[in-house]
């Protein structure tokens, strides 16, 4: 008699356990199935959050059926409990397997921001202003305060800055931004200024910078470049006055509604280049790598004027006459579908 209980305490204890195991099985094999997503979740891990929280909160989004088993997850593979904090986008067809594994290897949602060559530091300002996701501690700051957290204390702000996309995660904010592409600048005006042609005019390599902001507003088609930094290094070396519209506009501020006037250009600003000498005391604009490198490597020639054509492109002219004839033929006599910037190209959505 003792004998048969003892065998059939033994088949029910056999039977728990296989019940017990496959139950667990089934429950551990649900974190390696795809999750139906409908659109991209956005999960975010405060800084010190329990990996049992975490658990609970992927069955509160729906993207685990039982937090139970995230847990014991975390308790057969510790190092995939080891999750970082941060924000987290996850996709259809992910598996809670793959979420998990996205935590620990802190591979968080990056946003990004784009600071356009040619842009002023006001239009670099306004566009980390209106970026939804990054904190904002520097909208209120002066600009003496930005530089001198930057690492300018007392430097004027223009043209300090590499235009570039900067991409950001959910714990980073305007400033650290700002540090990073204040940072790139002066790592690429350090490597352009080393490898500078031979006889440039420019005492430092911030006056190579003030002549790359103009070349870069001076011209939006990237083959002129060297062209026209070519023609303003020439203008220098004689002694003559660079006479560029953009700096005036640049002097004029807000004053500047669209058009510039003989007034505007007989007004004596720091930076009416039609009134003084040699460079403007800043940069006018953020000018890019390109711009750069063709201040310090101007195109070769005898071009001392230049006048646009209409189409995005310049005339270059070696004598004042054959710049006056250039401006009665595309200045005086303005084509219809005149325009001072290049045409997209074809594949080029506007």
């Amino acid at each position: 008699m003792f004998k048969k209980l003892l065998i059939a305490g033994i088949c029910a204890a056999v039977l728990v356990v296989t019940g017990t195991g496959l139950w667990a099985w089934q429950g551990l094999d649900s974190l390696s199935k795809p999750v139906v997503m409908t659109e991209p979740v956005l999960f975010d891990v405060p800084g010190g959050t329990a990996f049992s929280e975490v658990a609970r909160q992927l069955e509160a989004r729906g993207l685990v059926e039982k937090s139970l088993w995230v847990r014991v997850y975390g308790r057969l593979f510790p190092d995939q409990a080891r999750i970082k904090a941060g924000e987290y986008e996850f996709t259809d067809g992910m598996t809670a397997e793959a979420m998990l594994a996205k935590m620990v290897s802190g591979d968080t949602k990056h946003w990004s921001v784009q600071f356009i060559e040619g842009w002023t530091f006001s239009d670099m300002r306004a566009a980390l202003a209106a970026s939804e996701r990054l904190e904002k501690l520097t909208s209120e700051w002066p600009v003496e305060q930005i530089m001198e957290a930057v690492g300018a204390e007392g430097e004027h702000p223009e043209g300090r800055f590499f235009p570039d996309t900067y991409l950001f995660t959910s714990s980073e904010s305007d400033l650290d931004l700002l540090r990073r592409s204040f940072r790139r600048m002066e790592t690429v005006l350090a490597e352009e200024w080393e490898n500078r042609e031979e006889g440039l005019p420019y005492a430092s390599a911030y006056e190579a910078l003030i002549m790359a902001s103009i070349v870069e507003r001076e011209t939006g088609a990237p083959k002129e470049r060297d062209q026209v930094a070519g023609v303003f290094v020439r203008r220098l070396q004689k002694g003559m006055r660079l006479q560029t519209d953009p700096t005036v506009i640049y002097g004029m501020g807000d004053k500047y509604q669209g058009r510039i006037g003989s007034q505007d250009l007989r007004t004596h600003t720091p930076y009416n280049t039609y009134r003084i000498n040699g460079l403007p005391p800043t940069p006018i604009a953020l000018p890019g790598r390109e711009a750069i490198h063709a201040s310090m490597h101007p195109g070769a020639g005898k071009a001392l004027y230049f006048v646009a054509r209409g189409d995005g492109t310049h005339q270059f002219s070696n004598t004042l006459a054959e710049h006056q004839k250039a401006v009665r033929a595309f200045q005086l006599n303005r084509r219809s579908d005149y325009r001072s910037s290049p045409a997209p190209d074809k594949d080029e959505k506007p």
